[in-house]
Protein backbone atom coordinates (compact mmCIF):
# COMPACT_ATOMS: atom_id res chain seq x y z
CA UNK A 1 0.00 0.00 0.00
CA UNK A 2 1.46 3.26 -0.90
CA UNK A 3 0.01 5.55 2.02
CA UNK A 4 1.42 8.76 0.53
CA UNK A 5 -0.42 8.01 -3.16
CA UNK A 6 -4.13 7.28 -1.14
CA UNK A 7 -3.65 10.47 1.01
CA UNK A 8 -2.52 12.57 -2.40
CA UNK A 9 -5.96 11.16 -3.98
CA UNK A 10 -7.95 11.46 -1.06
CA UNK A 11 -7.11 15.01 -0.85
CA UNK A 12 -7.16 15.88 -4.61
CA UNK A 13 -10.86 14.33 -4.06
CA UNK A 14 -11.25 17.17 -1.62
CA UNK A 15 -11.30 19.86 -4.22
CA UNK A 16 -11.52 18.38 -7.64
CA UNK A 17 -15.24 19.21 -9.18
CA UNK A 18 -17.79 16.39 -8.92
CA UNK A 19 -19.26 15.41 -12.36
CA UNK A 20 -23.32 16.17 -13.70
CA UNK A 21 -23.85 12.72 -14.34
CA UNK A 22 -22.99 8.95 -12.79
CA UNK A 23 -19.66 7.29 -14.39
CA UNK A 24 -16.77 6.10 -13.86
CA UNK A 25 -13.75 8.26 -12.41
CA UNK A 26 -10.19 7.79 -11.58
CA UNK A 27 -10.13 4.48 -9.87
CA UNK A 28 -13.74 4.39 -9.02
CA UNK A 29 -17.34 5.75 -9.71
CA UNK A 30 -18.43 9.74 -9.09
CA UNK A 31 -21.54 11.18 -9.38
CA UNK A 32 -23.50 14.96 -8.65
CA UNK A 33 -21.81 15.52 -5.24
CA UNK A 34 -19.58 12.63 -4.51
CA UNK A 35 -16.48 10.35 -5.70
CA UNK A 36 -15.74 6.44 -4.69
CA UNK A 37 -12.12 5.96 -5.24
CA UNK A 38 -11.07 2.51 -4.82
CA UNK A 39 -7.34 2.27 -3.34
CA UNK A 40 -7.04 -1.44 -2.89
CA UNK A 41 -8.23 -4.54 -4.26
CA UNK A 42 -8.05 -8.09 -3.88
CA UNK A 43 -7.43 -9.93 -7.73
CA UNK A 44 -9.29 -13.26 -7.72
CA UNK A 45 -11.21 -13.21 -4.49
CA UNK A 46 -15.12 -13.30 -5.70
CA UNK A 47 -16.90 -16.77 -4.73
CA UNK A 48 -12.76 -17.79 -3.93
CA UNK A 49 -10.79 -19.13 -0.59
CA UNK A 50 -12.88 -18.04 2.47
CA UNK A 51 -9.59 -18.10 4.13
CA UNK A 52 -7.72 -16.10 1.87
CA UNK A 53 -10.32 -13.85 1.70
CA UNK A 54 -10.38 -13.49 5.67
CA UNK A 55 -6.91 -12.96 5.39
CA UNK A 56 -7.15 -9.83 2.66
CA UNK A 57 -10.21 -8.21 4.70
CA UNK A 58 -7.83 -7.89 7.54
CA UNK A 59 -5.19 -6.54 5.49
CA UNK A 60 -7.29 -3.86 4.23
CA UNK A 61 -8.42 -3.11 7.85
CA UNK A 62 -5.17 -2.50 8.59
CA UNK A 63 -5.12 -0.69 5.72
CA UNK A 64 -7.88 1.51 6.52
CA UNK A 65 -6.88 1.95 10.27
CA UNK A 66 -3.20 3.52 8.70
CA UNK A 67 -5.03 5.67 6.82
CA UNK A 68 -6.97 7.03 10.27
CA UNK A 69 -3.60 7.57 12.06
CA UNK A 70 -2.47 9.73 8.93
CA UNK A 71 -5.78 11.89 8.73
CA UNK A 72 -6.61 12.25 12.32
CA UNK A 73 -4.06 14.64 13.39
CA UNK A 74 -5.62 16.76 10.54
CA UNK A 75 -9.67 16.35 10.47
CA UNK A 76 -9.85 14.88 14.56
CA UNK A 77 -10.02 11.82 16.06
CA UNK A 78 -13.26 10.24 15.38
CA UNK A 79 -14.53 7.21 16.59
CA UNK A 80 -15.52 4.80 13.56
CA UNK A 81 -19.22 4.76 12.04
CA UNK A 82 -21.38 1.86 12.27
CA UNK A 83 -22.41 1.60 8.94
CA UNK A 84 -25.06 -1.56 10.00
CA UNK A 85 -26.98 1.09 11.46
CA UNK A 86 -27.27 3.01 7.97
CA UNK A 87 -27.87 -0.02 6.22
CA UNK A 88 -30.58 -0.67 8.70
CA UNK A 89 -32.21 2.70 7.81
CA UNK A 90 -32.32 1.85 4.02
CA UNK A 91 -35.25 -0.44 5.01
CA UNK A 92 -37.38 2.32 5.90
CA UNK A 93 -35.89 5.33 4.77
CA UNK A 94 -34.84 7.19 1.97
CA UNK A 95 -30.39 7.26 2.46
CA UNK A 96 -28.48 9.63 0.32
CA UNK A 97 -25.82 8.44 -2.07
CA UNK A 98 -23.04 7.44 -1.18
CA UNK A 99 -23.66 6.45 2.19
CA UNK A 100 -26.52 3.74 1.45
CA UNK A 101 -24.57 2.41 -0.94
CA UNK A 102 -21.38 2.28 1.36
CA UNK A 103 -23.25 0.91 4.09
CA UNK A 104 -24.26 -1.94 1.53
CA UNK A 105 -20.20 -2.50 0.89
CA UNK A 106 -18.83 -1.73 4.11
CA UNK A 107 -19.32 -2.45 7.76
CA UNK A 108 -17.89 0.53 9.54
CA UNK A 109 -15.87 3.56 8.01
CA UNK A 110 -13.41 6.00 9.52
CA UNK A 111 -15.22 9.51 8.85
CA UNK A 112 -14.31 13.26 8.94
CA UNK A 113 -15.55 16.61 7.44
CA UNK A 114 -12.37 17.99 5.34
CA UNK A 115 -11.93 21.32 6.85
CA UNK A 116 -12.16 24.12 4.51
CA UNK A 117 -13.84 22.16 1.76
CA UNK A 118 -17.21 21.49 2.25
CA UNK A 119 -16.94 18.12 1.98
CA UNK A 120 -17.37 14.76 3.98
CA UNK A 121 -14.40 12.11 3.91
CA UNK A 122 -14.82 8.07 4.67
CA UNK A 123 -12.35 5.51 4.43
CA UNK A 124 -14.01 1.92 4.24
CA UNK A 125 -13.55 -1.60 3.74
CA UNK A 126 -16.02 -3.31 1.21
CA UNK A 127 -16.23 -6.51 2.47
CA UNK A 128 -19.75 -7.45 2.66
CA UNK A 129 -20.17 -9.05 -0.70
CA UNK A 130 -18.88 -12.32 -0.80
CA UNK A 131 -19.12 -12.85 -4.61
CA UNK A 132 -16.89 -9.40 -4.98
CA UNK A 133 -13.53 -8.13 -4.53
CA UNK A 134 -12.36 -6.95 -1.27
CA UNK A 135 -11.80 -3.18 -1.64
CA UNK A 136 -10.28 -0.81 0.32
CA UNK A 137 -12.35 2.67 -0.60
CA UNK A 138 -12.51 6.31 -0.09
CA UNK A 139 -15.42 8.33 -0.21
CA UNK A 140 -15.58 12.05 -0.84
CA UNK A 141 -19.07 13.53 -0.78
CA UNK A 142 -20.26 17.39 -0.16
CA UNK A 143 -23.33 15.17 1.57
CA UNK A 144 -23.34 14.94 5.07
CA UNK A 145 -23.65 11.51 6.63
CA UNK A 146 -27.33 10.34 7.39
Amino acid sequence: MDIARHIALIDELCFRPFPAEHGPSDGGTAGPGHFVAVLESSHGLRDGDRGERAVTVEQHEKYRDALHERLAPRWGETEPWNLQTVLLRTEREEIPEPWAALSARARLAHLWEAEGTGRWVAVAVADRDETDEVQLLAVVTQEAPP
